[in-house]
């Protein structure tokens, strides 16, 4: 008897010890981010290597301190694509990660599926914002936009202890 209870002791403390997790891992650590005004969304001009703040409303965002690659940020723009892409840096190879399910205008699945469709570009927004990790704006051809965090080439590198080189800023 004492063997059924102290199992069943066991269970119940994993299910807790699960919830409190899942919890912590979906909910506690995010943040609404406040709109700054018009610093929010800004791209990486390709002629000056300067940010610029682009056109944008109903900017709504997150983030946690708990890791750089949590930020993830919606937005939409009056501006086209075809404008943008004679004046920023396009971003290549950008796959956008998946926000907790409450934070419903991020669809990571659905943003990927319109950069592969090429209905949407990934512009940079800043390079290195923190070692290794680069802030992106994806924006749609119906002016949608998306912003979150990518761990580049120096982060993949730092991350799995590949030598660094030349390339890759000091930490």
């Amino acid at each position: 008897m004492t063997g059924k209870i102290f199992a069943a002791a066991i269970v119940i403390v994993a299910l807790l010890f699960g919830a409190v997790v899942y919890y912590t891992q979906v909910y506690y650590y995010y943040e609404p981010v406040q709109a700054n005004g018009s610093t929010d969304v800004m791209l990486l001009n390709m002629a000056t290597g300067e940010r610029e703040p682009i056109l944008y409303e109903n900017f709504e965002a997150i983030d946690a301190n708990s890791s750089p690659i949590r930020y993830r940020a919606c937005f939409t723009t009056p501006m086209s694509i075809p404008m943008l892409t004679e004046t920023y840096e396009i971003y290549e190879g950008a796959e956008p990660r998946v926000a907790p399910g409450w934070f419903d205008c991020f669809d990571a699945e659905a943003i990927g599926g319109e950069i592969e469709a090429d209905t949407a570009v990934v512009f940079v927004d800043e390079r290195n914002r923190e070692f290794g990790i680069d802030r992106v704006v994806a924006i749609t051809d119906d002016g949608r936009g998306y912003v979150w965090h990518e761990v580049n080439d120096c982060g993949d590198k730092a991350y799995d202890g590949t030598p660094l080189g030349d390339e890759c800023p000091e930490r």
